[in-house]
């Protein structure tokens, strides 16, 4: 992993900042992308103080114009983009349907659908003519059974894997790979804005067969798993990190 340039959006908190870390002690070359320009000098601050060279550039993922300069800016840093990892998301407004509103519905929509169709196209453009690269996308147990009251976070992810299992068929023939994790309750700032009280968390607790919360660094490592040399015939899965909530 130690030649290898990877990009994450969303890297700030999370999933996405357990990633960069994780990518870090692999020794790769990081850009990390978000909109809090304090929090990204510090999380690159440790990644390098991990011996990683690492970049923060600023992006909101559901502007076309920043996701295009954000990828500019890791080819004009590092000539090139082996990894991206497209993490970038939002809980929305969790509650019954019938509350729902066009604004909620599309500011969700925007960071999670909008900006996962920017990284993958602006990526793609990359990876295709390189003629390598892997995509890891970040979906949710959600994109594939959904609950009450996450029914415009839960149709985002479904789109989120219909775009991945899409742009895997597409890439394929220039050898790029495409994939999705799909994290079931993870222990997580927006894991806890989603349930909204301790006893909705302790009931979503029980639904986990192996009764816990996954961790960050768990759905890390297996983004690193994809993304790596290991995992050279896995392309257009949906790969779940649920502790068997699914099965």
């Amino acid at each position: 992993m130690n030649t290898k340039v990877v990009l994450i959006t969303g890297a700030l908190t999370g999933i996405g900042r357990a990633t960069a870390l994780a990518f870090a002690k692999e020794g790769a070359r990081l850009i990390v992308s978000g909109r809090r320009d304090e929090a990204g000098a510090k999380l690159v601050g440790e990644l390098r103080e991990l011996g990683a060279e690492a970049e923060y550039v600023r992006a909101d993922v559901s502007i076309e114009e920043d996701v295009r300069n954000l990828v500019a800016q890791t080819i004009k840093r590092f000539g090139r983009i082996d990894v991206a990892v497209n993490n970038a998301g939002t809980e929305g407004k969790p509650g019954p349907l019938i509350d729902q509103t066009v604004e909620s519905y599309t500011m969700t929509f925007d960071t999670n659908v909008l900006g996962t169709f920017l990284g993958l196209k602006h990526e793609l453009k990359v990876m295709i003519p390189q003629r390598a690269g892997t995509i890891i996308n970040v979906s949710s147990t959600l994109g594939q059974k959904t609950a009450p009251g996450a029914s415009i976070y839960a149709a985002t992810k479904h789109a989120v894997e219909g775009l991945t299992k899409t742009a895997a068929l597409e890439a394929a023939s220039a050898n790029v790979r495409v994939n999705a994790v799909a994290p079931g309750p993870i222990e997580t700032g927006m894991l806890d804005r989603f349930t909204g009280s301790a006893e909705k968390k302790a009931g979503l607790i029980a639904s986990v067969p192996l009764k816990r919360m996954g961790r960050p660094e768990e759905v890390a490592q297996t983004i690193l798993f994809l993304a790596s040399d290991r995992a050279p015939f896995i392309t257009g899965q949906i790969l779940g990190i649920d502790g068997g909530k699914m099965a």
